[in-house]
């Protein structure tokens, strides 16, 4: 939903729309719950759902809702790809909301922009039936709210979108209903040390993926915006003491990827360092051969880094993909930082059994 909210408020102003969202989905899903399709009165369609496979069925039911104002839920599973059936050829299961959005919600969908503009953590929770009731969720708000809110703020801080509230929805004591809880945390930061072609080509796979990306070079002349145009920020300072300064001011996570690529002894050895020293940074990677590697390595032992710590550094940095140019090469390091971030082989699909999605 974050890809169409400005559309969303924008269109909105004008008349009411219809917002399709996925809250639910099994097996190999196209695409993951607060997954967003927003569709006019005329027709319009922004955003999409599955690639194609369910979008025209979707549209049918956006204009039933627009028709009636009753949000409904439709549930699309495996379809034959030769036969007539709408559903997916992926072999998933998706559940997906549709509900008519007028000019009374634009308070709430401002209200989210601003928030996740200032990098706040928010969550949008929706009632899933006819009403569609909705309710912005912020940290650490313990305003009862149907029931739901513990759960609700549980997902908000772990950063998961889902279902909660269908167990015990029709009991008479604690009437909860079946919610969609979708959060929008502050995305996870990828930080690049150097100014190279090669960081130019990973700010703009890393921003793609989602991360915001911050290029960091000590030498004023190389680390301008213009030539960094994908990163979210680009800044003049010395490695290490950027990661330094970051981590104190509490800016630095569990998520957070620092990539080391300037060739340089003097800037990267106290920037890997540093990295190294920071338990709480996910993935700590370093570009060079072999032999760099090896050479660093021990002016890394000389500057004080220990075994335990050093063997948490990837380098040589990226995966076996005969990555030659900077934009292979960041294709080859993206999906290094993809496999260890979700704790997978990196091997082959054709060579393993089982699902292809966990």
């Amino acid at each position: 939903m974050r890809t169409v909210l400005q559309q969303l408020i924008t269109l909105t102003r004008r008349g009411p729309v219809a917002l399709a969202r996925i809250v639910d989905a099994t097996g190999a899903a196209p695409r993951a719950p607060g997954a967003a399709m927003v569709v006019t009165a005329a027709g319009e369609v922004f955003g999409s759902l599955s690639g194609g496979c369910i979008e025209s069925a979707v549209v049918e039911s956006a204009r039933q809702v627009l028709a009636t104002g009753h949000a409904m839920s439709d549930r699309f599973g495996y379809a034959d790809g030769d036969g007539l059936e709408v559903g997916l050829t992926c072999g998933g299961e998706i559940e997906v909301f549709v509900e008519r959005v007028d000019s009374d919600r634009l308070s709430v969908l401002e209200a989210l922009r601003q928030q996740i503009g200032a990098g706040s953590p928010v969550a949008l929770v929706t009632t899933l039936d006819s009403a569609a009731e909705w309710k912005l969720l912020r940290p650490g708000n313990s305003e009862p709210w149907r029931g739901v809110d513990k759960d609700a703020q549980a997902l908000l801080t772990a950063g998961g979108s889902g279902v909660v509230g269908a167990q015990e929805r029709e009991t008479a004591q604690t009437p909860r209903p079946r919610v969609f809880v979708q959060t929008f945390v502050v995305p996870a930061r990828m930080i690049l040390a150097g100014a190279n072609d090669f960081v130019r080509a990973l700010a703009r796979t890393g921003r793609q993926l989602g991360y915001r990306v911050t290029v960091v070079d000590a030498r004023e002349t190389f680390a301008t915006t213009a030539r960094f145009p994908a990163a979210d920020e680009v800044v003049v300072d010395w490695p290490h003491r950027y990661l330094e300064a970051q981590r104190a001011a509490g800016r630095i996570d569990r998520r957070t990827v620092v990539c080391v690529l300037t060739h340089d002894t003097k800037f990267d050895v106290p920037a890997i360092a540093a990295a190294l020293n920071m338990d709480d940074i996910a993935f700590v990677g370093a570009l060079g051969s072999r032999r760099t590697h090896a050479e660093r390595a021990e002016r890394l032992r000389a500057a004080g880094v220990t075994d335990t710590q050093l063997s948490r550094l990837k380098s040589p940095l990226g995966l076996d993909l005969n990555a030659r140019t900077p934009d292979e090469t960041a294709i080859s390091i993206a999906a290094q930082i993809l496999a260890e971030r979700g704790r997978t082989s990196a091997r082959p699909l054709d060579q393993l059994a089982g699902p292809i999605h966990h």
